[in-house]
């Protein structure tokens, strides 16, 4: 069973670029006792960047701070270019002597309030900096999928990579408002830069305003199993029994499905940091041993916190 421990970072704005937020925390294994967590922090305008802390796992029962970055690793993009307002990482993932940095580019836009698309970015010093792949998107809206692309998952199995990604459906007008409507879907790549999308569904809603996204995947035992974030699309933001839960799955082929939300064993705390809602739960294995990281309140406002898997 999950055992939640509490939250390990929240910023304090002394950077100027992190004033609030920790969105979408995202680790990379350094060693068998230090990880690197990427995330989203946001500054006075707000647009969203990506820096990171390093966490002692030493002692899974009290995660420490081993070091925070004090400058942004991954900045805005170019003006005009699809990550000119904002660049959010959704996951990482070691190649060769290489890290990729799959991250969600942002763009206001006009009649909606956020236009979303996929970049890539690499390190080649063990996720220390990141340079853009390209200045472009390598996952956008298409003509199959019109309306948004979202957080993504990569992992390396069997011989290609693998991503689940988050793909909306339609804007649906809520309270004279549109929101989005989106969920999780499959795609294959064989260099983990150009992706075949074949519209595969994996996570459906389980009803008209639910939407599904910020998918995780690991595969154990030859079974994929998936941790990934739940909401209504429909007064979310001021209804806490709307706001984000975490969802699980599982799955034989990585495509289709069997959706076991019940099985996910974290849910609200009483008070605190975490009491209205679980976000963009995120699980890794370091010796067996299997963590979550994941936001709370406000999406990543108050921070990230950990539970451990006994």
């Amino acid at each position: 069973m999950w055992k939640k421990k509490g939250m390990i970072y929240l910023p304090d704005g002394k950077n100027e670029f992190d004033l609030s937020h920790c969105h979408k925390p995202t680790p990379l294994i350094i060693s068998d006792t230090l990880v690197r967590v990427y995330f989203g922090v946001r500054d006075e305008n707000p647009i969203t960047r990506t820096t990171f802390v390093d966490i002692d796992i030493s002692n899974l029962e009290s995660i420490k701070i081993n070091s925070i970055h004090d400058k942004p690793i991954l900045d805005i993009g170019k003006i005009g270019a699809f990550d000119d307002s904002g660049a959010n990482v959704s996951s990482v993932l070691r190649v060769n002597n290489e890290v990729y940095m799959y991250y969600i580019g942002w763009n206001p836009s006009t009649t909606v309030h956020t236009r979303n698309s996929i970049g890539l970015a690499v390190s080649k010093d063990n996720g220390l900096s990141f340079s853009r792949m390209y200045d472009g998107s390598i996952l956008d809206r298409n003509k199959n999928e019109p309306y948004y692309t979202g957080a993504v998952d990569v992992i390396f199995d069997e011989g290609i990579y693998k991503m689940w990604y988050t793909s909306g459906s339609e804007w649906k007008i809520i309270n004279n408002k549109p929101e989005i409507s989106y969920h999780i879907k499959y795609a294959e790549s064989v260099n983990g830069i150009d992706w075949v999308r074949d519209n595969i569904d994996c996570i459906l809603p389980s009803h008209e305003f639910e939407a599904t996204a910020r998918p995780c995947v690991i595969k154990e035992g030859g079974i994929y199993k998936m941790w990934y974030s739940k909401r209504n699309i429909d007064g979310f933001r001021d209804n806490m029994n709307k706001g984000y839960r975490g969802g699980y799955a599982e799955s034989k082929d990585g495509k289709n499905w069997i959706r076991l939300d019940h099985l996910f064993g974290v849910d609200l705390s009483d008070k605190g940091w975490d009491s209205d809602s679980i976000a963009y739960p995120y699980v890794f294995k370091v010796k067996d041993k299997k963590i979550m990281l994941y936001n709370g309140n406000g999406f990543g406002k108050t921070g990230f916190g950990y539970a451990i898997y006994e």
